[in-house]
């Protein structure tokens, strides 16, 4: 520990969307950061200038023994795993493998390398189908889809060896991550991607020509699926605060939802990005997705009462401008636009 209280801080995952804004935010604040990724989904580019990338699997113990031996590695930041819920209903295997024997893995070797702190990217999806219209951490935990089960496993796992191995760990249970970063450092990169602000971001830079809307027959006030979308850099933000929360209470673990505690339905978006575009995206009706509720919206009582999180981007067109400003610089980067 330095004199300002920072650890060295690996970052798995470090090159994806949400961890390369962590990275970004810990840099911001001067701790010491490197970052393992296998960039399957990532980018190197995504990680700034002079931060160690060490390319592989969050599984293989050798690399990650020397990691902490040639960083001193005292707390992990862990956003490495599979994030599509579609794909996780159509194949479970891949997510219990990635998302929850992996980060197994990578908590036995955090104990072996005496790792004091550990945050653990967890998902609003551990909650299913809530009975409340604001969930918060005490709600039922009932996973609808194998995502927000391999999720919740590892939230347990986390549980008992911190009980069993003395370290402190925080799990941050997301709602629906959004936007980019501010400056356009990073942001969502990913070819593919499902998330419903990147995809109405793409249509309106042209490189989709229509939106789908999976769902308009839910129990909500227009029929589509209502969610909590919360700003990255925000989210961020909340993960260095945990980390200094980690390091405060050694003896004290978390779990924190992370979330703005109001909810937009799928229209209600589409309707942000012909606002901020001043255009108007083709919407195309589909049925439901598997796994998919129809709607999640945080009580993010704790975590405000917990930490001194003060969210910078809680608007929906600011979100909105700053995802539509990364896929421009995007295109820019690729030459496609």
């Amino acid at each position: 520990m330095d004199e300002n209280g920072k650890v060295p801080v690996l970052v798995t995952g470090g090159a994806g969307y949400i961890g390369s804004h962590a990275v970004l935010a810990l840099r911001d604040a001067a701790w010491s950061v490197a970052v393992i990724d296998n960039l399957s989904t990532g980018f190197a580019f995504a990680i700034p200038e002079g931060v160690p990338l060490y390319e592989g699997d969050i599984a293989d113990a050798d690399l990650l023994a020397r990691i902490f031996r040639e960083q001193g590695t005292k707390a992990i930041m862990h956003f490495a795993g599979s994030i599509v819920v579609p794909e996780s209903v159509e194949n479970p295997l891949k997510y219990y493998d990635n998302n929850t024997v992996k980060s197994r893995a990578l908590i036995e070797a955090a104990v072996k390398g005496g790792v004091d702190h550990f945050i653990f990217s967890s998902t609003a999806a551990t909650y299913g189908v809530p009975e409340v219209e604001a969930v918060t951490e005490d709600t039922p935990k009932e996973p609808i889809n194998p995502y927000g089960w391999s999720k919740l496993m590892t939230e347990r796992m986390l549980a008992d060896a911190s009980a069993a191995h003395g370290f402190n760990f925080c799990a941050l249970r997301y709602f629906n991550v959004a936007g980019a970063d501010p400056d356009g450092r990073t942001g969502q990169s990913t070819a593919g991607a499902t998330h419903l602000i990147k995809v109405a971001c793409e249509a309106a830079t042209g490189k989709r020509d229509h939106v789908a809307v999976f769902g308009t027959d839910f129990d909500t006030r227009d029929g589509t699926g209502v969610r909590d979308y919360i700003h990255v850099s925000d989210l961020a933000a909340a993960h260095v605060l945990a980390l200094e929360a980690l390091i405060e209470q050694p003896k004290c673990s978390l779990t924190m939802n992370c979330g703005y505690g109001r909810g937009f339905s799928v229209l209600e978006v589409l309707d942000a990005v012909d606002r901020v575009t001043n255009q108007t995206i083709v919407r195309r009706m589909e049925p439901r997705r598997a796994g998919d509720p129809g709607q999640l919206i945080s009580d993010p009582s704790r975590i405000r009462a917990t930490l001194p999180w003060q969210p910078r981007f809680a608007d929906l067109d600011i979100i909105v401008s700053h995802a539509l400003q990364w896929e421009r610089r995007l295109a820019e980067m690729r030459g496609d636009g």
